[in-house]
């Protein structure tokens, strides 16, 4: 056998000096306590695939597999290692040249490639759960395919939103960009609605161009850059035609996917600089309207009951965005806010990861719920969709459906919701 292609960034491999300060950070690691299962030990996995040293068996990718991509030990790391780009070129390198077992191929390639990242194909894909559902037929369908439908939501939310949507005239102050995803119009028309309403309320038309696609970010956690790289083209071109000074995306794995376009497509000379110029301007939902908390009226709004966060994990690790979402819900909550226990260790979401490796996922979703239940909290504020679909079904496993788990974008209208009929009776804030 000859000598494999490099396929890693020797000087992004060589940063790590295998100091071990990622370990209690990598959720898998936690549960496991294997070496083979921690960034340091994957990064050492990578390199002796490249040089040659080991072969690329399924052993090697069943511990490649089994990494979330949430970028924790990005955090933790003192060298700045870039953990994220070097497990996306290696996980090309497994979708090139390893063979899956049926199912997997059959989920990664169809049901998570050909499905999810288009909306009107998800919707189809969708109707015979729902009619499944409603006549109980579920239980006659395979142990794996009842767990994924447990994830989805007992209610499809479908929104359509239009390509502009003015703020009303006398508070108008300019106009950004909305990245609507593909997820999150099928799913999380709420989520949506609500974000839309928070943005104009700022004064700020809104502009969501009807070319834009998929942001890519499943095809680049999982390895295929090509088509990450195609539809970053597309959403690029998109924006530039809408001529924003800001983009929002109120979804936080697609948020760090937009912000890495540069990167995505740096070794494209006619598209570099463009996509550097499009992620210099995506802010994510909550960055964007924390100087905004005196404008809405967020302060002393109130909150039903205790209130927890949950960083989404490329919230919090790639784009480094930690106290923006706690400043907001704080100013609704005060005294009702609980800090959670592991805040930022991954709920087991991770993309398609719960679909992918639900026995893994199952495991850190407990934990999750485990941290969730002792807060205390009766709500959980997030804001990302697979983490509010993985904790909901986490919480629910658990017998406490009744902690609701909200979007951040919902969590705040609804406290203004809950403001405005306070005044409206004449009473104070709840």
């Amino acid at each position: 056998m000859g000598q494999p292609e490099p396929f890693l960034d020797d000087r992004k491999a060589l940063a790590c000096v295998h100091c071990g300060l990622c370990l209690g950070a990598c959720p898998t690691y936690l549960e496991t306590g294997n070496e083979n299962e921690s960034p340091r030990g994957r990064i050492y996995l990578m390199k002796a695939l490249q040089s040659g040293r080991l072969s690329m068996n399924d052993s090697l990718v069943r511990h490649i597999d089994l990494c979330l991509g949430c970028r924790a030990c990005e955090t933790a790391c003192p060298s700045g290692v870039e953990y994220g780009a070097l497990l996306e070129a290696t996980r090309e390198q497994v979708g090139r040249r390893h063979r899956r077992s049926i199912y997997q191929s059959w989920l990664r390639r169809f049901a998570i490639g050909q499905v999810i990242p288009f909306p009107v194909r998800m919707r189809l894909a969708l109707w015979p759960v729902s009619i499944g559902r409603r006549f109980g037929l579920m239980r006659f369908l395979p142990r794996f395919l009842r767990d994924i439908v447990e994830l989805l939501p007992t209610e499809v939310d479908p929104v359509s939103v239009p390509e502009f949507l003015p703020a009303p005239e006398a508070e108008r102050r300019g106009r950004v960009g909305f990245v609507s995803g593909c997820v999150m119009t099928v799913l999380f028309g709420a989520t949506h609605r609500a974000t839309l309403g928070l943005v104009n309320a700022c004064g700020y038309d809104v502009v969501s161009p009807l070319t834009q696609v998929c942001c890519g970010a499943l095809d680049a956690h999982s390895g295929n850059l090509d088509r990450a790289r195609e539809f970053a083209r597309k959403n690029i071109a998109a924006f530039e035609e809408a001529n924003v000074d800001v983009i929002l995306i109120n979804a936080a794995g697609c948020g760090s996917t937009l912000k890495e376009y540069g990167h995505l497509l740096e070794a494209d000379e006619a598209w570099a600089e463009r996509a550097r110029r499009f992620s210099a301007k995506v802010r994510d939902l909550t960055e964007w309207l924390v100087d905004s908390i005196e404008r809405l009226g967020l302060a002393g709004c109130g909150a039903d009951g205790p209130v927890t966060y949950h960083d989404a994990c490329h919230l919090a690790h790639p784009q480094k965005i930690t106290e923006a979402p706690r400043r907001l819900i704080r100013a609704v909550a005060g005294d009702h806010y609980r800090e959670l226990a592991e805040a930022d260790v991954c709920c087991g979401s991770a993309g398609s990861y719960n679909l992918t490796e639900p026995e893994m996922a199952g495991r850190l979703g407990t934990r999750k719920s485990r941290n969730i239940l002792h807060s205390g909290a009766r709500t959980v504020v997030t804001t990302n969709p697979g983490c509010i679909l993985q904790i909901r079904a986490g919480l629910k496993q658990a017998g406490a459906s009744e902690v609701r788990v909200l979007h951040i974008a919902e969590f705040l209208e609804e406290a203004l919701q809950r403001s405005a009929k306070n005044s409206e009776r004449g009473a104070g804030p709840a």
